[in-house]
C-alpha cells in the first residue's frame, strides 16, 4: 500500500517538469493516467529520458481537437482528483480542459498548471527552457559559457515543488470539497531559492575549505567545512596543514584566502581518489565530483535503490520500479477501483 493510493491523477503534461511531478505522485502509490497526443509525446523519440520520467503510469492516446478526445478527457477528470497540465498559457483554455470548464464537472478538482514564468505576469507568454528560466531568476552563473550538460534544475525543482503543492491541495480539497487552481512556475521557484539564499557573488569561497577544488590528475572534489571544528581539524590533518588545526571559526574568516589558499594547494597535489581516501580516514566532509555513471555505480546509491525514489518510509510499502507505458496501451481503462 503505498502513501497515496487511491489518488487518481491525470496526467496532460510533456517533456521533464510534469512527467517527473506526476511520477512523484505514482511513485508513492497514485493512480495517473498520461493523455498523449495523436501519435505520442515527442519525448517518446528519446526513450532515455521518457522511460525515466514515465514509469508508474498508464497511457492512452486522445485527440483533443477532436469531439470524441475532449469529451473522453472530461470524462475521466470528472472523476479525477488532481489534473496536471504544461501547456503555454492560454492554450488549455483553447483545448477545452482549462480551470474554468474543468471546475464545472469536478468542483474538488485540484488543477496545476506547470510553465516557465506562469498564468500572469509580463513574461507569461515568452518560450522558454530550463537554462532561460535560470538565467532570469539568477540561478546561473554570471560567467556561465555552457549550461546544455548541466542537470535541469528549474525543470526538476518546479517537479518537485508541484508534486508538495498538489499533495497539500489535496489535502484541502478532501476536507472542504473545494478544489484548487495551482499556478506554478519554473522561474518562481528558482527566483524563491535565490532570495532566500545569502548573496555569496564574488566571493572565493564562504568560507575556507568549503566548495570545489581540483586535483592533480584534472579531476575535482568538494570540502564542506563551515563552523565545526572537529571537520576543519580533521581537513588540517589529512592535508598536512596541522599547524591551522586549532584556527577558531572567526579567525578562519579573516584569514580566509590565506587559508582556502592552503587547501586548495595542498589538494592539487592529489588525484582525487587519494584526496579523498585521505580526507575521508580523517573524518572531513568530501566528496568527488563524480559524473552520472560513476554515480549509479557507486555502492552507496546502489545500495539505496536509487531509480525506485528519494522517498524512503517505514510503516507503508514502497515503490517497486514502475513499468513505462506503450502509447495508448491503456485505451478503454477506467480508474482503478479501490477499496
Amino acid at each position: 500500500m503505498g502513501l497515496l493510493d487511491g489518488l487518481r491523477v491525470l496526467d496532460l503534461t510533456m517533456w521533464r517538469p510534469g512527467p517527473y511531478a506526476t511520477q512523484l505522485l505514482g511513485r508513492l502509490g497514485a493512480d495517473v493516467v498520461k493523455v498523449e497526443p495523436p501519435g505520442g509525446e515527442p519525448m517518446r523519440a528519446f526513450r532515455d529520458h521518457f522511460d525515466v520520467l514515465n514509469r508508474h503510469k498508464r497511457s492512452v492516446e486522445l485527440d483533443l481537437k477532436s469531439e470524441g478526445g475532449l469529451a473522453r478527457c472530461l470524462e475521466l477528470a470528472r472523476d479525477a482528483e488532481v489534473f496536471v497540465e504544461g501547456f503555454r498559457p492560454g492554450v488549455a483554455d483553447r483545448l477545452g480542459v482549462g480551470y474554468a470548464r474543468l471546475r464545472e464537472v469536478a468542483p474538488a478538482l485540484v488543477y496545476c498548471s506547470i510553465s516557465g514564468y506562469g498564468a500572469e505576469g509580463p513574461l507569461a507568454d515568452v518560450p522558454g527552457h530550463d537554462v532561460n528560466y535560470r538565467a532570469y531568476a539568477g540561478a546561473l552563473a554570471q560567467d556561465a559559457t555552457a549550461a546544455g550538460a548541466e542537470l535541469a534544475v528549474a525543470d526538476m525543482a518546479a517537479a518537485t515543488m508541484a508534486s508538495f503543492a498538489i499533495t497539500a491541495a489535496v489535502l484541502k480539497a478532501r476536507e472542504t470539497g473545494i478544489g484548487e487552481r495551482i499556478d506554478l512556475a519554473m522561474a518562481d521557484v528558482l527566483a524563491d531559492w535565490v532570495e532566500t539564499s545569502p548573496d555569496m557573488s564574488g566571493a572565493d569561497a564562504p568560507v575556507p575549505g568549503y566548495g570545489v577544488y581540483p586535483t592533480k590528475d584534472g579531476r575535482t572534489i568538494t570540502l564542506g567545512v563551515v563552523s565545526e571544528q572537529p571537520l576543519w581539524a580533521a581537513t588540517c590533518r589529512a592535508l598536512g596543514l596541522e599547524r591551522h588545526a586549532d584556527v577558531d571559526f572567526p579567525q578562519r574568516f579573516a584569514r580566509l584566502r590565506e587559508l582556502d589558499g592552503e587547501i586548495g594547494h595542498a589538494i592539487a597535489n592529489l588525484d582525487r581518489d587519494e584526496a579523498v581516501a585521505r580526507l575521508s580516514k580523517e573524518g572531513a566532509p568530501v566528496a568527488p565530483v563524480l559524473t552520472r555513471a560513476e554515480m549509479l555505480d557507486h555502492e552507496h546509491f546502489r545500495a539505496r535503490g536509487i531509480g525506485q525514489g528519494p522517498v524512503r518510509t517505514a510503516n507503508h510499502a514502497g515503490p517497486a520500479i514502475g513499468v513505462v507505458p506503450e502509447l495508448d496501451e491503456h485505451r478503454g481503462e477506467g480508474w482503478r477501483l479501490t477499496d
